[in-house]
């Protein structure tokens, strides 16, 4: 879809709209296409704001505004056309948590519905945004918790969170002893996050403001990180600190060996692979990679192209790769597939697309990837568990099952670890040990990144 072919609404409105359409109906990656839609519209800076803005915010608290449109409209969401119903979100964000002058937000998402989907639809939408025009955020918020059959659904309401993982996070929360910052989590879930660089160790200098922690991240000046990035041909990248600190306690947990052979063995999009290629290469070590999608393989070639070292990628089911090189690897990192809930800041439409199924379909492949990775190791060497989610079942569950059925894997004190990368003192105080790290947004400013370092015993069996 282009924007620029759609005369008579604002071009931002446009964007915005295609990219909640395709959310809806291709399942894709906001951040993925919202940078696309911008360029292919040509939007100078501040209307590329406002579109980023309506599309994110509307993504984000699409559960609450859902609530708010089945009340104005007195009819369940399921039975109004998706393309209309997206309009109405796009509106009632407009409507609710924006400057946008109320008789544009209402006749702009209006004209949206006439093109897209006819002028009868049109004049159910400009009803349900008329409605909706008449009172105020706060007024739409207390109607819609009235409604609320329990506690957790009225905090939903609130925070834009569906139930199932609000109670995740609360229960991923309260194994630390902290369940007292569930509200500070939620919030933090809701704000942009700062863009985060990383400069690639031994062929880029790290950029100022310093983040806290990971000493190779760095914040994006003026937050435009196009001309940075530019600038150091690939060896700058944006990357999430945490992301970073993972990656960085792996490659430091020992000392490292030269000769050593590394593997990354899930490792698309490839950030990740290309931060520990350039350890690897500053050290003497060797890294592979293997991404068992082929679109995303070609992803972690791409984000390896600007080093100037070769890493092989292999296009492989993880746990048959693995399978094949027993007893081989000094370090492996499992980035494993996940729910993503961690990253709900950057993602807002994950939220919303995820469901409890999808954890009881992923901790299998999870157990069995960790399984597999720990058989190729060789003896003394070291892997990397890593989800980009606090589910319970994602990290400590998936590691507790693994260790359950083996005798040659010890727990590595992974707090210890991630302090010893640490380029500042870091809060890991948890009630759950040392032997695993679980970050944080409201607490780190990172994605909610779960780390868990196990060594295999330099004997086998």
């Amino acid at each position: 879809m282009s924007s620029s072919k759609k005369p008579g609404i604002q071009p931002a409105r446009w964007v915005a709209y295609d990219v909640l359409r395709a959310v809806s109906q291709d399942d894709a990656y906001a951040n993925l296409l919202l940078p696309r839609l911008i360029s292919d519209a040509g939007l100078d800076t501040q209307d590329a704001a406002l579109a980023t803005e309506l599309a994110y915010g509307t993504l984000r608290r699409r559960g609450t505004y859902d609530a708010i449109i089945a009340n104005a409209a007195d009819r369940g969401i399921d039975t109004i056309d998706p393309g209309v119903l997206d309009a109405l979100r796009l509106g009632a964000h407009q409507l609710l948590a924006t400057r946008v002058a109320p008789h544009a937000a209402v006749n702009e998402s209006v004209n949206l519905v006439a093109a897209e989907v006819g002028r009868g639809a049109a004049g159910f939408a400009n009803a349900v945004l008329r409605r909706i025009s008449r009172d105020d955020a706060d007024t739409w918020q207390q109607r819609i918790e009235d409604g609320a059959r329990s506690d957790d659904e009225r905090l939903s309401l609130r925070t834009a969170h569906p139930v199932w993982v609000i109670r995740a996070l609360r229960r991923a929360l309260a194994a630390e002893g902290r369940a007292d910052e569930l509200a500070t989590l939620l919030e933090a879930d809701n704000l942009s996050p700062e863009v985060t660089l990383v400069a690639l160790p031994g062929l880029a200098d790290r950029g100022e403001p310093a983040r806290p922690y990971a000493p190779t991240a760095f914040a994006s000046p003026g937050g435009d990180p196009h001309a940075v990035i530019a600038d150091a041909a690939g060896r700058i990248r944006v990357q999430d600190e945490g992301s970073q600190l993972v990656a960085l306690a792996l490659a430091g947990a020992t000392p490292v060996r030269a000769g050593e052979r590394w593997l990354d063995l899930c490792a698309g999009p490839g950030g990740k692979t290309a931060l520990l290629a350039a350890i690897a290469h500053r050290d003497g070590a060797q890294l592979e990679a293997n991404e068992v999608v082929h679109a995303r393989a070609d992803l972690v070639r791409h984000a390896l192209e600007p080093l100037p070292v070769d890493v092989p990628v292999h296009e492989e089911d993880g746990r048959e790769f693995a399978a094949r090189h027993p007893s081989t690897f000094d370090r492996i990192l499992v980035d494993a597939p996940c729910t993503g809930l961690g990253a709900l800041r950057r993602r807002p439409e994950a939220r919303w697309r995820k469901a409890p199924a999808d954890v009881a379909e992923l901790v299998p492949l999870q157990t069995q990837l960790l399984d597999a990775a720990i058989d190729a190791l060789a003896p003394g060497g070291i892997v990397a568990y890593v989800t980009c989610s606090p589910h319970l079942a994602e990290t400590s569950g998936v590691v507790e099952e693994v260790l359950r059925g083996r005798s040659d894997v010890i727990r590595l004190d992974t707090r210890a670890a991630v302090s010893a990368v640490s380029a500042s003192p870091i809060d890991l105080r948890s009630d759950t040990g040392p032997e695993q790290v679980q970050l944080w947004p409201h607490r780190h400013g990172t994605d909610a990144m779960f780390l868990a370092l196990l060594q295999r015993n330099d004997k086998d069996g």
